[in-house]
């Protein structure tokens, strides 16, 4: 799935799998990685941005996106850098299938980033306010990036970067 503003297209990106391969043994919390068979199903995976089925084998890691981020674009997301809980599977899998916007069913929040990791603001998104929320966001050229989140929990679902 993806979307334009001004002419550019966008997509969400799921968890790269060089970063899922690491997260997988030590998460970014430094904790060795443990599996389980997921006996309720509907986990957010965010290896592949879509819900788990009951009797998957998935783990719970800590991520920390921006100080990823921070680290390849050579710059320090100081106090903004934060790390949370997120559902992977335990194996590789086949990434995301690009079939729509990834947990789209519930509001959404939407954070928008600079090119130096710092938030710039954020939106509450409710159901199909997606494509507006990307199109004000990156209407903004100071704008980098912006990571979709859960209300519930706050947790981070995926990232949609400028090109």
């Amino acid at each position: 799935m993806t979307f334009t503003a001004n002419d550019v297209a966008y997509a969400p990106r799921a968890i790269p799998p060089g970063v899922l391969d690491e997260l997988r043994v030590v998460d970014d919390a430094g904790r060795r990685t443990g599996s389980f068979a997921d006996g309720e199903g509907g986990a957010p995976l965010r290896c592949c941005l879509r819900r788990s089925a009951v009797g998957e084998r998935i783990a719970l890691v800590s991520y920390a996106p921006l100080r990823r981020w921070a680290a390849g674009a050579g710059v320090d997301p100081g106090a903004y850098d934060e790390q949370g809980p997120v559902f992977v599977h335990a194996g590789v899998c086949a990434g995301f299938a690009g079939d729509g916007y990834p947990f789209a069913q519930a509001h959404r929040t939407v954070r928008r980033y600079s090119a130096e990791g710092r938030i710039l603001g954020g939106a509450l998104v409710g159901v199909g306010g997606l494509d507006a929320a990307f199109q004000d966001a990156f209407d903004d050229p100071d704008v980098a990036f912006v990571h979709v989140r859960a209300v519930e929990y706050g947790c981070f679902l995926y990232e949609v970067r400028r090109p």
